[in-house]
């Protein structure tokens, strides 16, 4: 673990656990480069890959117009730092080699030109997730996790084909809004946060309040939880402090379990 991760995890302010990536540009960078890594890794090995889909982003610290991703027809299981690709909005390569994905590009420079706010962001075609999207819904307050989302996802209801168009990259951009999250209908889900970490977290714990829901419908029919509590849940399970965090156990069990993808 670097400084800057170690950092990340240790760091409180009057024993309030706190977010930071590091004190320099450059230790800013490592420690997304490397949560980024390990997110794909973590991608991985729950098996939300599928053949050329799927990509997460996060926004380079120094160079605010550019973001690091993976190339396409490089395995989630296989990525590793020097793999990564430095891309700028205008879809040009200027650091790493390897092929950009198109709809990489046109989705993800799209979120981080709109939303400034947003340095991270996460899609794939997970199981799921593809199969909840195609039910054009959003999540409901079934069970505590999903009130990560309450509130604060959206369904983006216009599926065109495969997003290689900037145009369409724009639509879900600004569907996103303030939101966490979208669910792609007919697609599958992105989520976005501060951080990678964040980001990785949303995608993980929502693709598996996706399977939550189609399983507890297919029993029966689930108890919606209150307005009330909903919210009350969601300030709690649903910050983005919280998602960083949760995201954190299965960070250490990835580097400890393969720490080759900081190669």
């Amino acid at each position: 673990m670097n400084k800057s991760t170690n950092d990340a995890v240790m760091n409180t302010k009057g024993n309030a656990p706190s977010i930071h990536e590091g004190d320099t540009i450059a230790e800013i960078r490592e420690h997304r480069k490397r949560a980024l890594v390990a997110a794909f890794r973590l991608f991985g090995k729950f098996g939300f890959d599928e053949g050329l889909a799927g990509h997460i982003t996060v926004r380079d610290p120094e160079k605010l117009d550019h973001f690091w991703v993976n190339p396409m027809a490089v395995s989630f299981k296989q990525m590793t730092l020097s793999k990564l690709l430095l891309v700028n909005h205008q879809g040009d390569v200027v650091e790493g080699d390897g092929l950009l994905n198109g709809a990489a590009f046109a989705i993800h420079s799209q979120i981080h030109q709109a939303h400034p706010n947003i340095n991270a962001a996460a899609h794939a075609h997970s199981l799921y997730g593809k199969a909840w999207s195609s039910l054009a819904r959003t999540l409901d307050p079934i069970t505590q996790d999903a009130c990560a989302f309450y509130q604060d996802h959206v369904l983006f209801d216009d599926f065109t084909g495969v997003v290689l168009d900037q145009s369409e990259g724009k639509r879900i951009a600004d569907a996103i809004t303030n939101n966490k999250a979208a669910i792609l209908q007919n697609h599958g889900l992105l989520t976005v946060g501060l951080t990678v970490e964040a980001a990785a977290w949303w995608f993980i714990t929502m693709e598996r309040s996706c399977q939550t829901q189609l399983l507890a419908e297919a029993a029966g029919t689930p108890t919606i939880i209150t307005n009330e509590a909903a919210q009350s849940a969601h300030q709690v399970v649903g910050s983005e402090l919280a998602g960083f965090f949760s995201f954190m156990p299965m960070f250490q069990v990835i580097c400890a379990e393969q720490p080759q993808m900081f190669e």
